[in-house]
Parts: structure tokens; sequence; C-alpha cells
């Protein structure tokens, strides 16, 4: 098993699990204005399988590599792949811990990339844009209205 202190968490993954890596495209909002940022985060499997089928996404390029080649030293580690300007994701290893779990769960999902190896035909978008720090407010007009006999047994 492992014995990186960062996956002590995790016992069950060693550091030649799968795990895949993206680069995506976000937005920060800052002042008023909204400044894009290269994030690397941990792909879970599912989502993998959806990228792969085409849907729009803000990746640019995903690549497989083993949990001992991303974290080296108790530090996540900049794969090659990826630009220099980009930045970790908030929560990075635990995030890291849950995707290579999904990889357990559903090898077959390591087929898409094999390892050590990169894929970046996606569909990708920014139509939608991913805003890191944008806050949710909750109005009056946002809520449902209900029938007047929903909670009422008929």
């Amino acid at each position: 098993m492992t014995t990186t202190n960062l996956l002590s968490n995790a016992p069950e993954l060693s550091d030649q699990d799968y795990c895949v890596l993206g680069l995506a495209t976000c937005f920060f909002r800052e002042e008023g204005e909204i400044h894009q940022v290269d994030i690397i985060e941990p792909i879970p499997s599912a989502a993998l399988e959806a990228i792969i089928k085409k849907i729009p996404t803000s990746y640019k390029i995903a690549c497989a590599k083993t949990l001992g080649d991303i974290i080296v030293g108790n530090e996540p580690k900049m794969p090659a792949e990826f630009t220099e300007n980009a930045q970790f994701c908030a929560d990075f290893t635990e995030r890291l811990i849950a995707a290579a779990r999904t990889y357990k769960k559903r090898p077959e999902a390591t087929n898409y990339i094999s390892l050590n190896s990169f894929k970046d035909d996606f569909n990708y978008s920014l139509e939608r844009k991913r805003i890191l720090n944008a806050n949710n407010i909750v109005r009056t007009e946002d809520n449902v209205k209900q029938h007047s006999y929903t909670h009422q047994v008929l």
C-alpha cells in the first residue's frame, strides 16, 4: 500500500493507482471583472465518460497518471502536459482520492486514456463559464409555488 502521508485517509489506494487530471478553463470574479484561470483538477470516471462522449466541457486536456506521479513528497506535482501558469484546484488531495476511487470501482474507464498519455480532442466550450467564486443569492421570487393541496392527505 501507499506510504504517502497525504493518502493515509485512503489506505485502499496505492501509489500505482490510476487517476486522470484535467486542465480546465475557469473564471474568477474580482471587483466586477472576470479573470480567466487554468485549473488542474482530478476528473472522476463518470465525468470522463461524459467528456469522451463529446459533452461540452471546459477541459482543454486530460492526462492519466498514477497517484505516485501526482503526489511527490506529500505535495502535488505539476504534470509536464500542463501549462506553467496552471493552478491546483481547492481541496486537490481530497478530490484526487475521491477520483482515484472511482477508477478502482470502474476499471473499464481506464481504457479511455492510457497511463502516462493525454487526450485533447474534447468538445471544448466556454459558452457556460465556470465561475469559481460565484455567490448564489437566493431571493423570495426564487421560491417554487405549490398547490394548496400539496401537503394534504387525500
